[in-house]
């Protein structure tokens, strides 16, 4: 009982966090600023790290450590996907002032999404013991793909499934109705081009959860850490987007960093039966390979006619 009575109490707190967010201090629609935006990861970032710090005293260090890892790989993940999301936005020519919208239901989903797929997940850990060397087997073979990929794939979201699907069987407008998903012309109700990003995003968050998961599932099998690390993170994912936005584009060894942590993790789990890894040890090697990866970036810049397309802003 006092399980489910946590699990309660923090998704009002989240929903608490998003309705101001939404309702209170972005009740208009505005083009998001670094500084706001650099706030706004601060504030979400301390957020994350209190709350981590409440963990410690009252579970204990292992699973405050569980936390704290779960959340800078999730983190980290998220990074690299806010690429795509530029690619998104760019390819339907959202203005900055809308994306925070698009960002704040496509997180909405997100935490639906991932709230099942953590439960169904552990489930079948608990009862399958086989499943974490399949979940294993799967992060290398990801970590490994992630590496050979050079960070250069395309979104394509004329080819996406769920696109095609909408724009075959609803009404969709030509044309953004300011910041509105539907709207009624002449008495019939149309989508708008910003519901079809907003299923873009909700789209690709399942391809992202398919990464980001099973290497959370590898650092704890507690239900309840797994998901608020990943809350935590998805939470401050919109203030990072719109901080890093103009400076992504750095970050290009980034992709390579991550194959590493996704390749590490899954061998952390294929040789879970025969070696145990500290989590300790763990958490400074996920560390250590971001900071590698950020620092040769910066050391290394890529050619300027190499950088993808800036978010548009107006």
């Amino acid at each position: 009982m006092d399980n489910i009575l946590f699990w309660i109490i923090f998704n009002a707190f989240v929903l608490l966090l998003l309705g101001l967010d939404l309702f209170v201090f972005h009740r208009k629609e505005h083009e998001v600023k670094i500084k706001e935006a650099l706030l706004w990861s601060l504030f979400w970032i301390v957020l994350s790290l209190c709350f981590n710090a409440l963990i410690y005293f009252w579970q204990g260090p292992a699973p405050a450590l569980e936390f704290l890892t779960g959340y800078l790989i999730e983190k980290s993940l998220s990074v690299d996907n806010l690429f795509v999301f530029i690619m998104i936005f760019n390819f339907f020519k959202v203005p900055l002032k809308f994306q925070h919208k698009i960002l704040f239901w496509g997180i909405i989903g997100a935490l639906v999404l991932r709230a099942f797929f953590i439960l169904v997940g552990v489930a079948l850990i608990a009862k399958f013991h086989f499943i974490i060397y399949i979940l294993g087997a799967f992060l290398v073979f990801t970590g490994i793909k992630m590496a050979f990929s050079h960070g250069d794939d395309e979104v394509h979201p004329e080819n996406n499934p769920l696109i095609k699907w909408v724009s075959r069987h609803m009404r969709i407008t030509k044309a953004p109705v300011g910041g509105k998903f539907f709207t009624k012309i002449d008495g019939k109700w149309f989508a708008t081009p910003l519901f079809l990003v907003l299923i873009m995003v909700e789209s690709t968050d399942v391809v992202f959860a398919a990464d980001s998961i099973p290497a959370i599932l590898a650092i704890s099998k507690d239900p309840f850490i797994v998901y608020t690390s990943n809350v935590f993170a998805l939470l401050g994912l919109r203030a990072l987007y719109f901080a890093l936005a103009g400076i992504m584009q750095l970050f290009h060894y980034l992709h390579y960093g991550l194959s590493v942590i996704l390749v590490f993790i899954g061998a952390k789990l294929l040789l879970s039966d025969i070696y145990h890894i500290d989590m300790r040890y763990a958490l400074l090697g996920v560390g250590g390979v971001l900071a590698i990866s950020v620092i040769a970036s910066l050391m290394f810049p890529k050619k300027e006619e190499d950088l993808p397309e800036p978010p548009i802003s107006e």
